[in-house]
């Protein structure tokens, strides 16, 4: 696939070994910005990857083989552009420590599409992406999220890529108790969609 000619067209490195979530954030920015996605699903893999020249690296921060911001360290040393950390639950203080590790920027999995657009154009052109609002918001890091065995069930099942349909077959319970088991763990966790809540149980060890 070629990129499209911007100002902003490059190549960039997505690291997550979510393949739900990788996939869809690749799709997302090759449809909306023309832009050459790779791919991977672990930090070693991509540290191999890396070697063959992108112009930004998105790494997750609670991926295995991570150790903390070990992982960003490692990348850093190898990629041959910034690196950015991707997260949806980790605290404020983890994002302060990034950046001052010279992280290329922070992009909690919250950020809404545009401003995920905004954000990866940002650090193409050589800025750093500081989310002001997470980052001034300490009640983040105290925020805890309490789900009910059964809405726990059901976000496992969303982040295996399964339908309500499969759901509700796998619990033996009726769709229609899937699909308000869904709403109310959407309302707890904040999440947008499904794909965003898969992304969250990703982050929270669900996934």
């Amino acid at each position: 696939m070629m990129p499209v000619t911007t100002d902003f067209s490059g190549r960039i490195l997505l690291v997550d070994d979510h393949d739900l979530v990788r996939e869809t954030l690749a799709d997302f920015l090759r449809a909306k910005e023309g832009f050459v996605v790779e791919g991977c699903s672990s930090l070693e893999a991509a540290l191999t990857a890396a070697k063959g020249g992108f112009d930004l690296v998105l790494l997750d921060y609670l991926m295995p083989g991570m150790e903390g911001l070990s992982g960003l360290a490692r990348m850093q040393a190898c990629a041959r552009c910034p690196v950015a950390i991707l997260s949806g639950t980790a605290p404020p203080d983890v994002a302060r420590r990034a950046l001052r590790a010279g992280a290329a920027g922070f992009l909690p999995k919250t950020l809404k599409p545009q401003a995920l657009i905004a954000a990866v154009r940002q650090m193409l052109a050589g800025e750093v992406y500081t989310p002001l609002d997470f980052l001034s918001d300490d009640r983040l890091a105290e925020r805890r999220i309490h789900l009910t065995p059964r809405e726990t069930d059901v976000l496992v099942g969303i982040s295996e890529g399964k339908s309500n349909k499969e759901i509700a077959r796998d619990l033996d319970i009726q769709e229609v108790t899937v699909k308000l088991h869904l709403k109310t763990m959407s309302r707890k966790l904040g999440a947008k969609n499904r794909t965003h809540a898969a992304m969250l149980a990703r982050d929270i060890g669900l996934a």
